[in-house]
């Protein structure tokens, strides 16, 4: 059904023995959701010995608590999914960071090192959303910005989409705004370039419908809680990976 969401599994305490990508069938990833508060005792107990020192560093940097609490849950949610599916202990997982595909340099998607399972993960105010995959992927949750925040960053979006932004009421162009901003950051997480490729590039369309086709890739929003607009983007299997411009 065009224009459907796809549905996360809500991770629990113990629900990381789950298949990885228990939700995933026909190229379809498995996604996870993580309510930071409701994961926060899980997170608090286990951090210690999931974690690496890096992201202990990372979370410790944080001054306030929502922000740390929920970059913990993430962490801590990733590297247990990804243990069990590996059979390793979480803290094992030997995670890099791939070259980016358009300057060569180490900060392009992260990998499990010797693994063919693609991940990512994304979180914004209090929500998680982590998927996992047979082929590249990508993954984006955005808190719903006030006004201002889209009008100006709209700006910078293909000029199909900040056209028909401003073609919205300004009480409905929040969330659409964040809608194609999530479609965006997800295209661009599962290429690799991140926010290294311009936003002004890819049309995926701002509308409650399917986002608008990219060859090779599948896209699709993510029912998340109210407030929060989220997507996901996963390469077809046998599509040959790059970035297209589309109009």
């Amino acid at each position: 059904m065009a224009g459907a969401l796809w549905r996360p599994t809500e991770l629990r305490d113990g629900g990381w023995e789950q298949p990885l990508m228990a939700s995933g069938t026909a190229g379809r990833p498995g996604l996870w959701l993580v309510r930071a508060e409701a994961f926060r005792p899980v997170a608090a107990r286990l951090a210690s010995s999931v974690l690496d020192g890096t992201e202990t560093e990372r979370a410790a940097a944080l001054r306030e608590t929502r922000d740390r609490d929920t970059y913990l849950s993430g962490h801590v949610a990733m590297r247990l999914l990804l243990g069990a599916h590996l059979g390793v202990p979480p803290v094992d997982v030997p995670l890099e960071r791939l070259p980016c595909p358009q300057c060569g340099e180490p900060h392009g998607r992260p990998a499990v090192r010797g693994d063919p399972v693609y991940f990512s993960l994304s979180h914004s105010g209090g929500l998680c959303l982590l998927a996992f995959a047979a082929t590249p992927v990508g993954v984006d949750v955005e808190t719903v910005p006030g006004l201002a925040v889209a009008d100006e960053v709209g700006a910078c979006l293909h000029p199909r989409e900040s056209a028909e932004l401003s073609e919205l009421r300004t009480v409905d162009r929040p969330a659409a705004f964040a809608r194609v901003w999530a479609r965006k950051e997800a295209y661009l997480k599962g290429l690799g370039t991140g926010l290294g490729r311009a936003m002004s590039l890819d049309y995926l369309g701002t509308g409650r419908s399917a986002p608008a086709a990219v060859q090779g890739w599948t896209i699709r929003d993510v029912a998340v809680d109210g407030g929060y607009a989220a997507a996901v983007a996963v390469r077809r299997p046998g599509a040959v990976l790059k970035g297209r411009r589309t109009r």
